[in-house]
């Protein structure tokens, strides 16, 4: 037998040799796809002219921009392919540009929701319904079933359920029925000998076809179709433009150090674009461009169907005409005539309208109802009949190789690029020359006892870095992974990529506080300190061969004042960088002072004296500071002698009343006019007149305890002595 030209080969799902005398199903796939591609080379979707991806720029904000372009006659419809959860983003972005502004229109599937879609139907599947329910809904239309009994055809009249048991089990179960209005009479079929049930209805056939059509579409495909039509004249190119969801692309760098024979050549910096393909359209050809900006991008469900409640009127109404009772002419003019005559007989004014009350007329609409106007105003994709163009203008974009556009920096490829769908490439951005020096960075705050090894990179390339990781090679050897923030044009950062353990290094730090003023502010003694931070990095180069040049990072206290070094070589918001040359196998060691003045406030009469002028000996309070205190505390002290007077009334007072009532108890217990008595009665007449001494020398001591302290607190407010 003849060997087939599939037999024999290699079959790339089941990864062994596929023999035999059908083609493997890889093979099959293979072929059909090889056709559909090629019939998509001429045409798109669905035959229409086909609309390739020609531009992409990718966003650091989560979304991509796309120019689809290519060649379309008059009439023709483009049709592209989405992903559903893109629409959205096309809705919100899309621009189509027509040398011949002849758009159309735009149309999409409708994304209404699943429930009202099947709901719009002549048969609402919504709900998921069983056949009782769904020719329950179906009440009035013409149907034929096929059951045990035989074929019945009728219209329905309702479905219901019957508890009854069925077979031998003794418990009753619900049994659907579908009541049938036959030519017969009224049939009850048991749904569960129906084998077939069919719709006379051709049209409700068809919706049924429909229901069934979007439910399947709604479950299973996750593309929407966008078609574009176009009108006009000839052939021209028109190009479409749209915004979508995309990965972050991503930046990786390779910095190359000299190698230690030739330290003073350039560095050199090669930086790779790691970007993803996550569309289902592969990118054949396509301009490439990374923007570095992050433009502000959200999502809004523009394609889902809304609906609001709206308020329920009731229909306008006129009330229907009443039968009517029409009175009597002739008894009217009767009774006026009577009334005419009696106002005469009682001197009443003359006859004929006079005096009568006039009832105002009914006011008449003159204005006629505004006539329906139709408008002539173009929609946004379409037009009324003879204005069908679109009423846009040819928008303008600029666009810059390798540079900036806008307000934005991007990276444009010089060559076309081709990535397939569903696939990543890394890209070549960069490769320049840099100066890159060579340093150790200490910093206390990594908690590890060596400096970092690092260089700190200029950004000479002329070009903006997009932060990300950074491969440092020493030569031609890997030397460790650092990772830099963005970097503009020019702009120095430091990047550390690996421990120096040829370098040690140990910290100590030390605190003072002196108090370097004394003086009085407002009556309060100020106390002036400088409190002193000292901290001593010494560092030991164990590498015989290669000095080091440190640059070690001190942390910056705020409101601190730095005394020592003058002046770093640089700073950040929270840490002093300074510069140190350390020799092969040599140490060295730097000391960095920091300083910050603070003030303490103390009560005048409360501040110790000889705290005072120990301060004034040390020059650090002046005389008049100290004979104000010190007549402070003269004030203090007739203060507090008189409050101890004070005090020893109250207790001399206390004293008395409680020998009083020691008297008084006694006395209770013996006769009166006896000697004991009466030496009683005029022991209490003595301390009666000790305590009216007593409260006449209180009130004479409050009265000067008060003045002193009046005298002092006029001394002490505004007192100000430096």
């Amino acid at each position: 037998m003849k060997t087939q030209p599939w037999e024999n080969t290699w079959n790339p799902v089941s990864k062994r040799p596929a023999f035999g005398m059908v083609p493997s199903l890889a093979l099959l796939l293979a072929a059909s796809i090889a056709s559909m591609a090629s019939a998509q080379a001429v045409t798109g979707v669905g035959g229409s002219p086909r609309m390739p991806i020609t531009g992409v720029t990718l966003y650091r904000s989560g979304v991509g921009s796309f120019e689809r372009q290519g060649p379309i006659a008059a009439g023709d419809t483009v049709s592209l392919r989405f992903a559903q959860d893109g629409i959205n983003d096309l809705l919100k972005s899309m621009v189509i540009l027509d040398e011949q502004q002849a758009l159309r229109g735009v149309s999409y599937e409708s994304n209404e929701p699943l429930t009202r879609q099947l709901a719009s139907f002549g048969i609402d599947l919504s709900g998921n319904p069983s056949l009782a329910d769904l020719l329950g809904r179906l009440r009035g239309t013409r149907i034929t079933v096929s059951s045990d009994d035989g074929p019945i055809s009728g219209t329905i009249l309702g479905s219901e359920t019957r508890e009854q048991a069925v077979g031998e089990s003794k418990e009753p179960i619900a049994v659907p029925y579908i009541n049938v209005l036959t030519d017969s009479g009224i049939r009850s079929v048991n749904l569960t000998t129906v084998g077939s049930v069919q719709l006379q209805d051709a049209g409700l056939n068809a919706e049924l076809g429909k229901a069934l059509a979007a439910l399947a579409a709604h479950t299973t495909d996750r593309f929407k179709s966008v078609s574009i039509s176009f009108a006009g004249q000839g052939s021209r190119t028109v190009r479409i433009a749209y915004v979508g969801e995309m990965p972050v692309w991503k930046t990786s760098y390779r910095l190359v150090l000299p190698s230690a024979e030739k330290p003073k050549d350039p560095s050199l910096l090669f930086g790779w674009a790691i970007v993803e393909n996550s569309t289902d359209d592969d990118w054949s050809d396509v301009r490439l461009s990374l923007v570095a900006s992050q433009p502000v991008s959200f999502e809004m469900n523009l394609s889902q169907a809304m609906h609001i409640e709206r308020p329920k009127v009731p229909v306008p109404m006129v009330a229907g005409a009443a039968p009517r009772v029409y009175g009597d002419s002739a008894a009217f003019e009767a009774q006026r005539e009577l009334s005419v005559a009696a106002k005469r007989k009682a001197g009443g004014g003359g006859g004929g309208e006079m005096g009568r009350e006039r009832t105002p007329a009914p006011a008449v609409a003159s204005a006629p109802l505004p006539r329906a106007v139709a408008s002539d105003a173009a929609g946004v994709f379409g037009g009324t009949e003879g204005n069908e163009e679109l009423s846009w203008k040819m928008a303008a974009t600029a666009q810059a190789e390798g540079g900036s556009v806008g307000e934005s920096f991007q990276y444009t490829l010089r060559n076309p690029v081709s990535i397939a769908r569903q696939q990543s490439a890394m890209l070549p951005i960069i490769s320049s020359d840099v100066q890159a020096r060579r340093i150790s960075i200490f910093s206390a705050s990594d908690g590890i006892d060596h400096p970092m090894r690092g260089v700190e990179l200029s950004n000479s390339s002329g070009q903006q870095l997009i932060p990300g990781p950074i491969a440092v090679f020493d030569g031609n050897a890997y030397a460790g992974d650092a990772q830099i923030a963005f970097m503009g044009a020019g702009d120095k950062r430091l990047l550390a990529y690996a421990v120096d353990l040829d370098v040690a290094c140990a910290v100590t730090n030390d605190s003072t506080t002196a108090i370097v003023s004394v003086r009085i502010v407002d009556g309060s003694i100020e106390e002036t300190q400088k409190v002193r931070n000292s901290v001593t990095y010494a560092f030991k180069n164990k590498d015989a061969t290669r000095g080091r040049t440190l640059l070690v990072e001190s942390p910056k206290s705020a409101g601190w004042d730095l005394i020592e070094p003058k002046k770093p070589a640089s700073e950040t918001a929270q840490v002093y960088r300074f510069e140190l040359e350390i020799a092969a196998d040599k140490t060295a060691s730097l000391s960095v002072v920091q300083e910050v003045t603070t003030r303490q406030r103390f009560a005048a009469t409360g501040y110790s004296l000889p705290d005072l002028l120990a301060h004034a000996s040390s020059g650090k309070a002046s005389s008049a500071v100290v004979e104000a205190v010190r007549k402070v505390a003269a004030m203090q002290s007739a203060i507090a002698d008189v409050q101890r007077k004070l005090e020893s009334d109250a207790a001399e007072r206390q004293s008395i009343a409680s020998d009083q009532e020691r008297v008084r108890q006694n006395m209770g217990s013996i006769e009166k006019g006896t000697e004991l008595y009466r030496r009683y009665l005029a022991k209490f007449d003595e301390q009666e007149n000790r305590l009216a001494e007593l409260e006449k020398s209180s009130t004479e001591w409050k009265r000067q305890l008060q003045q002193l302290n009046e005298e002092l607190k006029r001394y002490l407010s505004g007192l100000n002595i430096s």
